[in-house]
């Protein structure tokens, strides 16, 4: 049992989860790469790569009949836990999160000394829900007790680095590729280097983690953070092709087929778009794919559908908190973009008292400039840009802002780097930077 549980850990870490401020299922952060943050999470991050449903049914009953026959045993409590985790992620369900939640502690409670498996299936299970303090400390024990098994340091990187705390972060980041140089240490690697605002470096090392992908599973799952690079560089052509590769390696792996619908909104083929995100949601209904239908179906003049979408994202950020996961950054961005900035104002301050990161400081300006309140939101758009990260929406958010308070020149400059950095980076704001930009330009 011991062999399984590690090589659940490794299918529970193998994509890392480097949020980028949203949930678990993305890197990046938040819906797509254009809307800054997942709308489920990351994230966050980055979706690891997992078995298909039916393999990992398949695995968690026949890790149910082994803990009837033996109650005592700690490690199928802890591999059944993280298979929970998992199949909350195959299925976009975080219903599946206390049934984890309750396996790792009962492996805890069975054998508190020396669990490693139990502590780093609960940290994943922190990360998945982003409550990242009890991430870290979990990610700690892991380590505490294997110092020498990279897994401990991916979940304390990834924690800090929610946090806010990026030298920390970067350090255990360095620590795993010096322990295990293998997809999921490269991974982490490169979403540093985008962090530092090095694109080239973090397409390197996310090629890097490409080239040492163990199966086409994986090898999807690495092409389409490559997609998500190009794309968030602004070459979409790049971004199809990768997404499109991700696709022929592992057409069950959905980001691809949503990467490519991403690529057709920017390409201008809306209803393309609206079909492929159709089938996508239909296929694994994530929120941020449900929020990119709410702007499709908005920006193709289909008030009524854009609604009905709206209340099923509603829906899923209920389901989502009911089982513990925090979705602040997520909503602040949503309800500041989709009428409610007040809302949006309460849950981007709640999320920066949970966590200092580049995305929640974003977060945090839009929805201050949402509420009219310009001179802080100035502050935070500054802080999320503290990084250096060429994030075409933080730069987006930091002009109109800029704008607002007069700064024209400043303004200018800020829209005119988001729409170079990514001109298709988001449904609703891109046309809006154009336009605005455009009249700035007028006005000299």
């Amino acid at each position: 049992m011991r062999t399984v549980a590690k090589a659940g850990i490794a299918l529970l870490l193998a994509g890392g989860l480097l949020l980028a401020g949203g949930a678990l299922w993305v890197r990046t952060p938040v819906a797509d790469r254009g809307r800054g943050a997942s709308l489920t999470d990351g994230s966050d991050g980055f979706l690891p790569v997992s078995p298909g449903a039916a393999s990992l049914d398949a695995q968690i009953t026949a890790l149910q009949d082994r803990l009837q026959a033996l109650p005592a045993d700690w490690r199928g409590f802890a591999t059944l836990g993280i298979a929970y985790v998992t199949r909350a992620r195959v299925s976009a369900d975080p219903s599946w999160y206390p049934l984890a939640e309750a396996a790792l502690e009962e492996s805890l409670r069975l054998h508190g000394d020396g669990n490693a498996e139990a502590h780093l299936g609960l940290g994943a299970l922190a990360l998945a829900r982003h409550d990242f303090r009890i991430a870290l400390d979990h990610g700690r024990r892991a380590v505490a007790i294997n110092p020498f098994g990279a897994e401990g340091y991916g979940v304390v990187g990834d924690a800090l680095l929610e946090l806010g705390r990026y030298e920390a972060a970067f350090e255990a980041f360095q620590t795993m590729v010096d322990t295990r140089p293998e997809l999921a240490a490269y991974a982490r690697v490169s979403y540093a280097r985008e962090l530092l605002g090095d694109v080239e470096g973090a397409v390197e090392a996310m090629e890097m983690a490409f080239d040492a992908s163990g199966s086409p599973a994986d090898a999807a799952w690495a092409a389409f953070q490559l997609g998500e690079l190009a794309f968030g560089s602004g070459n979409a052509p790049r971004a199809a092709a990768w997404y499109e590769r991700g696709l022929d390696l592992d057409p069950a792996f959905v980001p691809n087929l949503a990467g490519l619908a991403k690529v057709a909104a920017a390409r201008g083929r809306l209803e393309e778009a609206v079909e492929r995100y159709r089938e996508v949601v239909t296929r694994y209904p994530a929120p941020e794919y449900v929020a990119a239908l709410v702007d499709l179906y908005a920006a193709t003049g289909r008030s009524s559908r854009s609604a009905e979408q709206e209340d099923v994202l509603l829906a899923m950020h209920e389901l989502a908190a009911a089982n513990g996961v925090d979705v602040d950054l997520e909503l602040a961005l949503f309800d500041a973009d989709h009428g409610d900035p007040a809302a949006a104002l309460r849950a981007a301050r709640d999320e920066w008292h949970r966590r200092r990161s580049v995305h929640v400081a974003d977060a945090l300006g839009w929805a201050l400039y949402a509420n009219g309140r310009f001179e802080q939101a100035e502050r935070y758009a500054e802080r999320a840009l503290a990084l250096g990260t060429r994030n075409a929406l933080f730069l987006f958010h930091a002009g109109m802002i800029r704008l607002a308070l007069g700064e024209e020149d400043e303004a200018r400059r800020d829209l005119r780097a988001a729409l170079r950095t990514n001109p298709s980076f988001s449904i609703v704001h891109a046309p809006q930077a154009e336009r605005v930009l455009a009249e700035l330009e007028r006005g000299r």
